[in-house]
């Protein structure tokens, strides 16, 4: 499906591994220049190499998302190396502290915020702007089925849940500007390098049986695909009338029923 993206310019928060490769392989897929950031270079010229092989600009920077300053100088490379920004999706995000409030801080509170939220809203700010005076731009914001309902540590779920409140509110008064803001819930997604991965790794096989028998209907965890296609999607013209949504994509795993 041409989803009429091609030529648009994206920026792939975390686009290293996991979800934000995914992302940024399925934009370069529809024809999309891809610039990616992550703290870790090590994976750069692999990602490059892949996503040149669909004919797009690329573009690699080192910035974490966590510090304002590096995220506006993010803001900016990408500006100057590609042109302004079409298409943002925020991926970069994570438990911070694995405790409940006795045994979370507010600073370990504020550390999550700042991981999973404030680098996002901060890009959002800066994006929204040029994509207003240009009537067009797309926002996808990835958060988390524990954003939506109970589940995870304390810091976590308040976190995602925050990111997708935000969504809803800037994309209702975006409505008229042409700008589509929505996020993406996503249940327990394995890959290289992912927690899920690692848990599998660290406990006996039966251990990870049960875990999946009890919280994943589908008997197997999710794969970052079909969230990043869905991410193509929302960032293409045919989901013209897609906005203030936040779109579960966990294979039944989630307990609400809204």
């Amino acid at each position: 499906m041409d989803l009429g993206i091609k030529g648009k310019v994206a920026l792939v928060t975390g686009g290293t591994r996991g979800l934000g490769r995914q992302c940024a392989l399925s934009l370069a897929r529809e024809g999309v220049d891809v610039a990616i950031c992550a703290r870790n270079t090590s994976d750069f010229l692999k990602i490059e190499d892949e996503l040149k092989s669909f004919n797009v600009r690329v573009v690699t920077i080192k910035a974490d998302i966590m510090s304002i300053d590096q995220v506006d100088n993010l803001f900016d490379y990408v500006v100057k190396q590609l042109g302004n920004i079409d298409i943002l999706v925020n991926n970069v995000g994570g438990t911070v502290v694995r405790d409940d409030i006795e045994g979370t801080s507010l600073e370990d509170l504020k550390t999550t915020f700042q991981l999973n939220v404030f680098g996002a809203y901060q890009l959002m700010r800066r994006s929204i702007p040029v994509m207003k005076n240009s009537q067009w731009g797309r926002i996808v914001n990835i958060a988390s089925i524990w954003g939506r309902e109970s589940g995870g540590f304390i810091g976590y779920v308040s976190a995602k849940a925050a990111l997708i409140a935000i969504t809803k509110a800037a994309a209702i008064s975006l409505a008229k500007s042409g700008v589509l803001v929505n996020s993406i819930a996503p249940g327990s997604i394995a890959h290289a390098g992912g927690g899920w991965e690692r848990f599998q790794q660290e406990n006996p096989s039966d251990i990870v049986k049960a875990f999946i028998d009890a919280n994943l209907p589908m008997g197997k965890f999710g794969w970052p695909g079909p969230v990043a296609d869905l991410v193509a999607f929302l960032s293409s013209e045919k989901a013209g009338m897609i906005t203030g949504a936040c779109i579960v994509v966990d294979g039944g795993q989630s307990k609400s029923i809204i």
